[in-house]
């Protein structure tokens, strides 16, 4: 399990991928550094198109409903991404939603997918990427975007690194002269990484004597807090990716911990059963107060903060000594009720 440094909200951070890791190109296409085929295929660069009737807000709540719309999926080769995300993007209204889906560590959930409900404007959205570039335009283990509402205009560009577009049939001469100044052509089937047998990797590096190197954890965190990010599932209930109730289940938490006395971020983890994010998060804000040493705090002046609850399955958790020789599974009795199994503060922080 990862371990969020306390250097992941300093100005000066940023991010580099792996110089090690080879692209693969095949007939000069060049694949994302992070998800690219492992059988034989043929990339085919370039776009289509299908008209989507009104059907609501597709799952993003508080944002109106969607309207007549026409949908892109466009395939670019990787290295000219950056160059087309930018175009595309200067085409949407000053304020945005910001969207982000990222491969995290839930065991039953595939995607953590993070929306904002208030918009922002584009510049933080644009300086952010631009700060982590390799993390959004090379890493297999996220997708990005945004969404507006008048106009409406949908662009998200997804873990596979395919562009997707959805824009009202006004704006559709607009997005077709733009694509075929990049030399992007309507085709039958465009085909990315994802149109093959493919892995997906994140590719950055993040050595401990490069603090200012964040890593993919980090970088969400970060997202999360300068794009007002939430995570859009239920936190009243308790499901996988295809809609079982899994019931009581064990969560690892982690939560950063800040004073005014004490401005520098802590870190601690809490492991608990329960069935629900929400009853997760209050097991998990309940188990560090124990863990502050400083009972008389101001709770005015102290932010404790969720940065994610996942779901973790019992064979990899242990209600043991950490230092066991032989740590077992999690008994079954611990998934009949809600409790705290054991909270500690992460190394170096407390």
């Amino acid at each position: 399990m990862p371990i969020i440094r306390l250097e992941a909200l300093d100005p000066m951070s940023r991010c580099l991928a792996d110089e090690s890791i080879a692209r693969k190109t095949i007939q000069g296409f060049d694949f994302p550094l992070g998800v690219y085929p492992v059988e034989p295929m043929k990339p085919q660069e370039g776009y289509n198109s299908d008209f989507e009737q009104a059907d609501g807000d597709d799952g993003i709540e508080d944002v109106e409903a969607w309207p007549d719309r026409y949908v892109y999926d466009i395939v670019i080769s990787a290295q000219r991404l950056h160059a087309l995300w930018v175009q595309i993007f200067a085409l949407m209204p000053g304020r945005v939603y910001p969207i982000l889906d990222y491969i995290g560590h839930d065991c039953y959930r595939e995607i953590d997918p993070y929306i904002a409900y208030e918009p922002i404007g584009q510049e933080r959205v644009t300086n952010f990427l631009q700060r982590y570039h390799d993390f959004f335009f090379e890493d297999g283990m996220v997708g990005f975007g945004a969404v507006s509402e008048d106009p409406f205009f949908y662009a998200f560009v997804d873990e596979h690194k395919i562009l997707t577009i959805r824009v009202e049939p006004e704006l559709c001469p607009k997005i077709e002269q733009l694509l075929a100044s990049f030399g992007i052509e309507a085709v039958d089937e465009p085909a990315g990484a994802d149109a093959a047998a493919h892995e997906h990797r994140s590719v950055l590096i993040s050595p401990k004597d490069r603090p200012d190197l964040l890593n993919a954890d980090e970088i969400v965190e970060a997202a999360r807090h300068h794009w007002g990010l939430v995570l859009n599932v239920d936190p009243e209930s308790n499901l996988d990716d295809e809609g079982n109730d899994l019931g009581i289940t064990p969560f690892r938490c982690l939560l950063r911990y800040e004073t005014d006395q004490n401005p520098t971020a802590q870190y601690a983890e809490v492991l608990c059963t329960a069935a629900s994010i929400h009853e997760a998060e209050s097991l998990a804000l309940e188990a560090i107060e124990q863990l502050i040493e400083e009972p008389d705090t101001d709770k005015s002046t102290t932010d404790i903060y969720l940065l994610s609850a996942d779901r973790v399955e019992p064979k990899d958790i242990s209600v043991e000594p950490e230092n066991s020789k032989s740590p077992k599974p999690l008994p079954k009795k611990y998934l009949q009720q809600q409790s705290i199994l054991s909270a500690r503060w992460l190394t170096g922080t407390k």
